[in-house]
């Protein structure tokens, strides 16, 4: 029977409650769980990348694969000066190159300061699966690398090298935040020789069994001081998985990231409770907390997806997107939540 006083206490309990919900809303944004398989990455080559990704997904195929499988096309890709071939050297001309992967085991592998090798990702992933070790560098990297049947080439493009030759008349460094989000799928990527960034591809993957894991690739910072590693090889600061709770991974000045052991902080809050767009935050607000003045200067961002498939963002400074795909959206970017 309808009861009128009733039907009112509850009307008006629901509007205090979506009252509430819009205000939070203006803070924190929790995706609504679409499901695995589910595949995010950082920036607009994710969008690509994410495409490579799923096919591996869609066909129930197991994350790990995913993720190298996908980040494969902005290794292998000339026009993204930021990641593998093609991109920027450092300032001695050097193409340097620094990945690593991590499964649903808590097994994982790196590279860093690797020349020569399109694909480090899939280096990181047989230093993972081949030796006891976490990380090779260098010489002893491109070593293994020739030895397990990669090839040796060249990487630094006659674009790169003409912008370095040009960049090398000042030889003045100031990295320029988020040029990197130009993405046009009708016409090729074109960046002004005088500009450059050090932009990683992060990539976290759901897939149909509900296992995790992560990659993150980069050639590093524009002509940075050769030997320089930033986060993205590293685990806990460039990508952390914990198949129990999520994963994490990072974008922007690798050094920051490192000294907050970035996406292992994500991780760890999201375990407490925190939705992954609120743990990116606390994790960016740890980096302008600490240094104001250097945070006002440099973008940091960082990229969460929980073992429930809700994924978020958060980001020093406006500008960062991400790349989202599920059976229900295909190539989204979305522009993550910043500070500035």
């Amino acid at each position: 029977m309808f009861n009128r006083r009733k039907f009112i206490k509850a009307s008006a309990l629901s509007a205090s409650l979506l009252a509430i919900g819009k205000k939070n809303a203006l803070a924190f944004t929790v995706v609504p769980n679409p499901g695995p398989p589910v595949v995010i990455s950082t920036w607009d080559f994710g969008i690509p990348a994410n495409k490579a990704a799923w096919k591996v997904l869609s066909a129930g195929g197991r994350a790990l694969d995913a993720v190298e499988q996908g980040v494969h096309v902005p290794e292998a890709d000339p026009k993204i000066q930021t990641v593998g071939y093609g991109g920027f050297p450092d300032r001695d001309g050097h193409v340097t190159l620094d990945s690593c992967i991590m499964d649903e085991f808590g097994n994982c592998g790196a590279v860093a300061g690797m020349e020569h090798i399109i694909h480090p990702i899939s280096v990181a992933r047989l230093v993972m699966e081949k030796t006891p070790h976490v990380m090779l560098v260098g010489e002893g990297a491109l070593q293994f690398a020739l030895e397990n049947g990669f090839k040796k080439e060249n990487l630094l493009t006659k674009e790169s090298e003409k912008a370095w030759k040009e960049w090398l008349k000042t030889a003045k460094y100031e990295p320029v935040m988020n040029i990197e989000n130009k993405y046009d799928k009708a016409a090729p990527r074109k960046l002004p020789g005088n500009q450059y960034n050090h932009d990683t591809i992060g990539m976290l993957a759901l897939d149909a069994k509900g296992n995790l894991s992560g990659a993150c690739t980069t050639s590093g910072m524009a002509y940075k001081l050769h030997g320089r590693v930033g986060d993205s090889p590293i685990i806990g600061a460039g990508l952390y998985i914990d198949n129990e709770i999520g994963g994490a991974t990072s974008t922007g000045v690798g050094e920051e990231v490192i000294r907050n052991v970035g996406s292992f902080l994500v991780v760890e809050l999201m375990r407490q409770g925190h939705s992954p767009e609120e743990a990116c935050k606390e994790a960016v607000m740890r980096i302008i907390k600490k240094k104001p003045d250097i945070a006002k200067n440099i973008q940091v961002g960082f990229l969460a997806l929980n073992k429930k498939g809700e994924y978020g963002a958060y980001a020093i400074q406006k500008g960062f997107s991400y790349a989202v795909c599920t059976a229900q959206k295909d190539d989204l970017l979305i522009d993550g939540k910043s500070y500035y």
